[in-house]
C-alpha cells in the first residue's frame, strides 16, 4: 500500500512539474515581441529596419544600407551608432538615415530625428 501511494505521489508530482514547465514555455511564447522584428517594406526604394533581440539593427533607407544598434527604455527606442553607405539615390526619399529615436504605437513605428520631430513611420 505504501509503495502504491509513493508511486502515485511521484506520478502526480511529475505531471505537475511537466504542466508547470509547459505553462512557462507558453508564457514565454505569448509575450509581446516589442520592437524586435522587421519594420517597413522590402520593396525596392522603400525604407526598412530589422531590429534584432541582441540590440543590433540593419536595414535600408530605400537606397543606402544601414547597420547599427538600438535600445529601448520606457517605450522609447533609441538608435545608437548607425552607419550607412552614402550613395546618391535619384527619386528616393532617404529620410530614415536621420533616425534618432522611435516609439511604437500598435503596428506602426514613429521615427524621430535628433530634434524630436517625427520624420516618418514604418509599418510592421
Amino acid at each position: 500500500m505504501i509503495r502504491r501511494l509513493r508511486r502515485r505521489n511521484l506520478l502526480v508530482a511529475g505531471a505537475a512539474a511537466a504542466g508547470l514547465a509547459a505553462a512557462f514555455a507558453l508564457a514565454g511564447c505569448a509575450a509581446a515581441p516589442g520592437p524586435v522584428g522587421t519594420w517597413g517594406s522590402s520593396a525596392e526604394g522603400k525604407p526598412q529596419l530589422v531590429l534584432e533581440a541582441n540590440g543590433s539593427l540593419n536595414g535600408t533607407d530605400g537606397c543606402n544600407r544601414l547597420t547599427g544598434s538600438w535600445s529601448e527604455k520606457g517605450g522609447t527606442i533609441t538608435f545608437g551608432q548607425v552607419a550607412s553607405t552614402r550613395m546618391a539615390c535619384v527619386g528616393v526619399d532617404t529620410w530614415l538615415i536621420d533616425l534618432a529615436t522611435a516609439r511604437v504605437d500598435g503596428s506602426t513605428m514613429h521615427v524621430h530625428n535628433a530634434a524630436g520631430k517625427e520624420i516618418g513611420t514604418l509599418g510592421r
